[in-house]
């Protein structure tokens, strides 16, 4: 292979490790990011469930702003809501 097939290739693994999932923290080291595959079975270990809900975009935008507010995720914010929702 000459020179500039050798450059052409190395150019495009680079590229390819670029746009990889992941690739936020690309030339950092640090914790590897967990695949889907992965993170799905870490959720059903700890008894996760999927729940897609379609809500307002007026309602949404309170749920962020409350879980920025309170420095926690949108998933447990949304179940702390509803978990005090249900006993009441």
């Amino acid at each position: 292979m000459k020179k500039t097939g050798m450059a052409k290739s190395d150019a495009k693994k680079l590229m390819g490790q670029m746009v990889a999932p992941g690739a936020g923290g690309f030339g950092n080291s640090g914790a590897v990011p967990v695949d889907r595959r992965e993170q799905r079975k870490l959720d059903q270990a700890a008894g996760l469930v999927p729940f897609a809900v379609k809500l307002n975009s007026d309602l949404v935008l309170q749920l962020q702003t409350q879980a920025k507010e309170r420095n926690v995720d949108l998933n447990q914010l949304v179940a702390d809501l509803l978990t005090k929702s249900l006993a009441a």
